[in-house]
């Protein structure tokens, strides 16, 4: 997954639309500052990279816990991590659970707290266990559908961010 991140995400980028500004392999200035990387932004290691993104987006929110219930709707959770934060992702899978319990008969309404603790990790084995072989698809189609009528709300909000909507729905299209 990080591999295909870093792929995705290409080398050195200063995009003078992207709030982010200067980042390497994905990773922001901000985010490298805040993890110790002090030197010029195009000389950030790959290995440092993928340090950031195992540690901060996949073992700090949990999704190592995801993927041993549902490996694909994990790698996704990764992407949208990656790309909004954390707590957007986590809280995408959240909403997501409480709108398919079918009215709370299934497992009760979780909080949207953007956090993955038992509850949320509970209502997750429950959907999966007792919904069949196409529950992990049906999460993700609807994890998919809120990340979706995101960008298309940061484009709408920001015109600047429309440089960047196409090329964020591209890479998450499915066959």
């Amino acid at each position: 997954m990080i591999d295909a991140v870093i792929a995705r995400e290409g080398g050195y980028s200063n995009h003078p639309a992207d709030r982010g500004g200067e980042t390497r392999w994905g990773i922001t200035k901000g985010v490298a500052r805040q993890h110790g990387y002090q030197g010029a932004m195009r000389l950030l290691p790959r290995e440092q990279a993928v340090d950031i993104y195992t540690r901060i987006y996949w073992l700090r929110p949990r999704l190592d816990d995801v993927a041993k219930r549902a490996p694909a709707l994990a790698a996704e959770l990764f992407d949208i991590a990656v790309n909004m934060g954390a707590g957007i992702a986590i809280g995408f899978l959240q909403r997501a659970l409480n709108a398919l319990n079918r009215g709370g008969r299934d497992y009760g309404d979780i909080a949207v707290d953007r956090v993955i603790g038992p509850k949320t990790l509970a209502a997750l084995e429950y959907f999966l266990s007792h919904r069949g072989q196409k529950a992990e698809s049906v999460l993700l189609r609807a994890v998919d559908s809120l990340q979706g009528a995101r960008y298309i709300s940061l484009a709408e909000s920001r015109p600047a961010n429309e440089a960047f909507l196409y090329g964020w729905l591209a890479h998450r299209t499915r066959p």
